[in-house]
């Protein structure tokens, strides 16, 4: 079953299609390479939102249409954004992070960047900071902030080098070269690379079919939750933290079901996570 969530109305410049158990979010300016406007931007966080409330969605796949994925901001927005300055700057709300896609870290579900084509400026931050990244043969990749005169946009000097290594984050931040999806495997920027002809659409959809049919949705957010925080926490303080979660894990249905699945030899049936 296919639905559009809030409405096709609702969403500037995206298109949403939800069937269980995956909802994907299809960046719609195939004309200009995907590139970002403020009205797509918060239609994509609405999209986010409604796939977080729904039960039938276990997991989040964020590409493009067209050519590109997505080539970042819009160069009209660009040169507004460029010659308001700094007196544009929007603060965060109150226990909201700063930064384009930074609130994806806080998503319970898994969200899967399937790069189809390049992803530039704001579209190597999409796709830095989804979970995961799935490139097809044609995905290219470049933070282009250098040779626009800024500097490493949107939480990239926190998760690039905790993705690649400080060295290579430097340089790809430094020279904004272009490296194809060969390279970012290899570097660890992506996780998974097609082959030729193969989608990463469907490449996404299959690994989240799998969660879905395996995997405790409550755990994969517990899971994600941790590891996030921990990546700048000392390890006594992630240690203690992740043994509190370990043991309320036992406490919850989830835990009691997947050891009954390998009792009876059966696959689980987790609840989903959602409003219903």
């Amino acid at each position: 079953m296919t639905t559009e969530g809030r409405g096709a109305s609702t969403y500037t410049d995206i298109e949403v299609e939800v069937a269980d158990p995956v909802a994907i979010i299809r960046l719609n300016r195939p004309e200009r390479l995907n590139a970002l406007t403020y009205p797509m931007l918060a239609s994509i966080r609405l999209a986010v939102d409604d796939a977080v409330a729904n039960p039938s969605v276990v997991g989040i796949i964020v590409t493009g249409n067209g050519r590109g994925f997505s080539s970042g901001l819009d160069s009209e927005v660009l040169k507004a954004t460029t010659a308001a300055g700094s007196s544009g700057r929007a603060r965060p709300a109150e226990g909201e992070l700063a930064g384009m896609f930074s609130y994806f870290l806080h998503v319970p579900k898994p969200i899967i960047a399937a790069v189809n084509g390049v992803a530039a400026g704001g579209g190597f931050v999409l796709a830095a900071m989804a979970d995961l990244r799935i490139a097809s043969p044609a995905a290219s990749f470049t933070t282009i902030f250098s040779k626009r005169g800024l500097t490493s946009e949107h939480g990239t000097s926190w998760i690039l080098p905790k993705l690649v290594g400080p060295g290579r984050a430097l340089d790809l931040l430094w020279s904004s070269r272009r490296i194809d999806g060969a390279e970012a495997l290899r570097m660890g920027l992506v996780e998974y690379l097609c082959s030729d002809g193969e989608d990463p659409v469907e490449r996404a959809r299959a690994y989240i079919a799998d969660l879905a049919e395996n995997i405790s949705p409550t755990s994969i957010a517990d899971m994600k939750r941790l590891v996030y925080r921990h990546l700048d926490t000392m390890y006594p303080e992630a240690l203690a933290e992740a043994d509190v979660a370990t043991w309320q894990a036992l406490d919850r249905p989830d835990s009691r079901e997947g050891a009954m699945a390998l009792i009876e030899k059966r696959a689980p049936n987790f609840p989903r996570l959602g409003v219903l």
